[in-house]
């Protein structure tokens, strides 16, 4: 996917994709939101997802390192944070053709329940979104929604990535910087 540099309107370091889905919508964002996930930063590991929104919604997903589009996309970088997120704005008419190309496109909701795990600000983006939109969200019977709908699937995942992480620190030399804090294992909400 080709986008037109936007205008940065905000960069940022987030925990929760939720934060930077959320700062689109109340801003009404039309243009595109670049999540680079923090293993990305600290692994060298490839991959970037590329949401574009027009009017604070959603539109299309594009994930850098897999080139997948769609919903398919959205699963391969919802992965835990912290998130390099940096968001621009362009012009509407810069996205009309983007825009339509409907292998990338995503159901207005998807992103803040797949990516965020937000049901809450689903609803608020699917509120917003044009009617014609809000009918197109994701069929329960996809294979990715009965994935990240499988939780002790996205658990043992999650708990393997904290398996290597560990491991990576130690190999590292970084165990002193691990959050093994009697509070950090209580707080797993934060994924």
């Amino acid at each position: 996917m080709r986008l037109p540099r936007g205008q940065l309107v905000r960069s940022r370091v987030v925990g929760d994709p939720a934060t930077a889905l959320s700062a689109a919508l109340d801003r009404a964002l039309t243009g595109y939101v670049v999540f680079e996930p923090g293993e990305s930063l600290l692994l060298d590991a490839d991959g970037r997802g590329v949401l574009t929104f027009e009017d604070g919604v959603p539109v299309l997903a594009y994930h850098t390192g897999t080139d997948a589009g769609g919903a398919d996309a959205i699963a391969d970088f919802a992965v835990p944070g912290p998130y390099s997120v940096d968001a621009f704005e362009l012009n509407r008419d810069a996205l009309a053709d983007l825009h339509d190309t409907p292998e990338l496109r995503v159901p207005p909701g998807l992103p803040a329940e797949r990516l965020a795990g937000d049901p809450d600000l689903a609803d608020r983006t699917r509120a917003v979104a044009p009617d014609e939109r809000v009918g197109a969200d994701e069929d329960a019977s996809s294979p990715v929604a009965a994935f990240l709908d499988d939780e002790e699937k996205v658990a043992a995942i999650r708990e393997q990535a904290r398996a290597e992480a560990r491991d990576r620190a130690e190999e590292w030399g970084l165990t002193d910087a691990l959050a093994d804090s009697p509070g950090a294992e209580a707080d797993d909400g934060g994924d």
